[in-house]
């Protein structure tokens, strides 16, 4: 039984860093514990962003859809992914313990196991979507994938949808005028200078997307003013599809069921056929990010907001290697 564990391992880890994390920080780590089979995730406080994500909410995220991903890829070779959260309180990094364990009366579960091929499909998309809409029973299957992780996803109303808009262009606002902050995004920005960080982190330039032609779509520009001339320009939707996830509560067990429903709704998404981004823009900002909350919402904290629609293909961002994230001991 160990032995077929150990030999597992790998490969779920593999699945696990496929997950999306703040400027493609992959803030994680993982210890496989050899005498027991328990695989612990941990957050990595070395890639840590103390600017955009001082409490650390972003990076509880990232790894909630490590884990989610991990699931699913345990799900597909058949194993129950048993989880245990925050298992020692001394060490408030160590996130999850996890244990696999055969199917006995409780068969794995089929439908995390489905949504395998979605973990290598699913890319963060910054190009133009098309004005097609979205047909409500896929809003349906999205909003019931966040409630199955305890989360909620809801659909803003119209006066919301612009008003969330108009609060990530503030933030871009807020973010122009932060030496910190600008510092903070160039250094997980990928353009082949020398003097850039490793290749297999952060966001390369080739997943910039287009500069938007009339600026009114919530994409995050990573690209800096002198490097405008050298990017197509492209001319987005005309009014971004849009879905906000959140929780009841604001404490880090929230966080890290935010990120597994955060992964559920985007994998969800990708085998329906849709291209998706995320802004976590106004999140970034307190005082933005308690306006980003519908208030006749029972949502109490928002956690992340989806641009979600039909695309292009995107191309994938590099992750580092298993080797480099996954410790045996």
């Amino acid at each position: 039984m160990r032995d077929r564990v150990t030999e597992a391992v790998p490969a779920l880890v593999a699945a696990a860093v496929a997950a999306p994390s703040m400027h493609n920080a992959q803030p994680w780590r993982f210890v496989h514990h050899a005498d027991t089979g328990v695989l612990s995730l941990y957050g990595d406080p070395d890639r840590a962003l103390p600017v955009g994500d001082p409490e650390h909410r972003g990076m509880h995220l990232g790894c909630g859809g490590a884990l989610f991903n991990l699931r699913v890829a345990a799900a597909q070779q058949g194993w129950n992914a048993v989880t245990d959260a925050f298992p020692d309180r001394r060490d408030p990094w160590r996130l999850v313990d996890v244990t696999l364990e055969e199917p006995g009366t409780l068969p794995f579960d089929r439908v995390l196991a489905d949504l395998f091929p979605a973990v290598d499909a699913r890319h963060t998309n910054r190009s133009p979507f098309s004005d097609e809409q979205i047909p409500p029973e896929i809003f349906d299957e999205l909003c019931a994938a966040a409630l199955l992780e305890g989360a909620r996803l809801a659909v803003p109303s119209d006066w919301h949808a612009d008003d969330l808009v108009d609060l990530v262009h503030d933030a871009e606002l807020h973010e122009a005028a932060s030496d910190l902050m600008r510092a903070e995004i160039i250094a997980w920005t990928r353009t082949g200078r020398a003097g850039e960080g490793p290749e297999a982190e952060g966001v390369p330039s080739y997943a910039f997307g287009p500069r938007q032609h009339d600026v009114k779509v919530p994409v995050r520009d990573f690209g800096l003013p002198q490097d405008t001339q050298r990017r197509a320009t492209a001319t987005f939707e005309e009014r971004p599809q849009l879905a906000v996830l959140g929780t009841e509560t604001d404490d880090p067990a929230d966080w890290l069921r935010a990120g597994q429903a955060m992964e559920r709704i985007l994998l969800v998404a990708t085998r329906d056929g849709l291209a998706t981004s995320m802004m976590s823009q106004p999140l970034e900002w307190p005082e933005l990010r308690s306006m980003a909350r519908d208030p006749a919402s029972r949502m109490g904290f928002v956690h992340m907001v989806f641009r979600l629609g039909y695309g292009p293909p995107a191309a994938p961002t590099p992750r580092r290697p298993v080797a480099d994230v996954l410790t045996v001991v």
